[in-house]
């Protein structure tokens, strides 16, 4: 598919420079420029474009607004040693995206398609990919259900599209240990929702614990699943990781747990580094046992947002579970080691950093 370029929009070229001078935070300032595409049954995807970074316009009857048909992914691109950019394991996103979409009854974008317009868009947007301490150019790109209707079907009419936006660190605190609290009665989803999709409504789902989890003075949610509110699944957008009598813990995907492209990711270095790994039921009360014995000596998050985020403590039941070693020697490496491949300073083995080619 042909993807056109908006001539006429010139964007200032000093806006670039000056927001990137700035202490960036998260999620804050977007780039100049965006990535739409359109969906119409029988058609196809059409109409792509790289145009000016605007508000959309959508009909008080779009699908999306009623029956959030929604989804979206997060990526991240990262300045090399000599000044190209790389996108970390975009293929896995594009595959999610497609399980996603598969899963809300929407269309797929075509793995090419979806790698061909992040490309084009960051290529034209490269003066936005940051080049400080833990700076990045975070990717979103979103799918959404914008036929008028009212009556719950699956939609007939859809718009993909890419945004930039140069990020710092996600948490102001950086790699310091958050405290977890553990949600004791809200769920994320069950094995047979959309827990494994990456769905908007999954986000919007969890505000309610996050609320009750900033008023206990804690950072991210723990979630247990939801039949028998008994076994650990993931924090907050993250997945989880313990270190248990020296191997690496984390719970099994079933379903109901994102695959999270970072959580996939450590796994392959950890098993590369001569660490044993366990993908396994974890029940709260074995990781509360295992934290007071002293056999769960760290755990931490992680993700696409945050990459590593080392864990301080959990609350369970008005009580706090502290782990020895925050942050700890598994997280610290993991952290160092995947950010080394990100950045471009380490050797890239698994060739997991895609370089955004550059045209004339």
């Amino acid at each position: 598919m042909t993807i056109e370029t908006d001539s006429t929009f010139a964007p200032d070229p000093a806006r670039a420079k000056d927001i990137l001078s700035r202490e960036l935070g998260f999620g804050n300032h977007f780039t100049d420029r965006m990535f739409t595409a359109r969906y119409d049954e029988g058609r196809g995807w059409h109409s792509a474009k790289i145009g000016r970074f605007e508000d959309f316009q959508l009909s008080p009857a779009a699908a999306v607004l009623h029956y959030g048909q929604a989804i979206f992914e997060g990526q991240k691109v990262y300045r090399q040693p000599d000044g190209e950019v790389a996108v970390f394991r975009p293929r896995m996103n594009a595959r999610r995206f497609v399980r996603s979409a598969d899963r809300l009854v929407m269309p797929a974008v075509p793995e090419a398609f979806y790698i061909e317009a992040a490309d084009r868009l960051v290529d034209i947007e490269r003066a936005w990919v940051p080049g400080g301490e833990m700076q990045s150019l975070y990717m979103r790109p979103f799918m959404i259900a914008t036929e008028p209707l009212q009556g719950v079907r699956p939609a007939k009419q859809y718009l993909f599209s890419i945004i930039l936006s140069p990020v710092g660190a996600y948490y102001a605190s950086g790699f310091n240990p958050v405290r977890i609290f553990v949600s004791p009665d809200l769920v994320r989803a069950p094995k047979t929702g959309v827990g494994e999709a990456k769905a908007a409504g999954n986000y919007a789902a969890s505000l309610l614990a996050g609320t009750h989890a900033e008023k206990a003075g804690c950072s991210q949610v723990l979630w247990l699943d939801a039949a028998k509110r008994k076994y650990v699944e993931e924090i907050g957008a993250m997945n989880i990781m313990f270190a248990i009598d020296g191997a690496l813990v984390t719970p099994p995907l079933g379903g109901s747990i994102l695959a999270g492209v970072t959580r996939d990711s450590v796994l392959v270095l950890a098993e590369q580094q001569g660490t044993k790994v366990e993908e396994r039921a974890v029940a709260i009360e074995e990781l509360i046992a295992a934290i007071e014995s002293g056999r769960c000596t760290e755990a931490f998050g992680c993700g696409t947002a945050a990459v590593i985020t080392s864990i301080g403590s959990f609350l369970h039941q008005g009580k706090e579970y502290a782990l020895p070693s925050a942050p700890g020697p598994m997280a610290e490496r993991m952290l160092q080691t995947i950010t080394d491949i990100q950045w471009g300073r380490a050797r890239d083995p698994h060739a997991w950093m895609h370089i955004v080619p550059r045209r004339a």
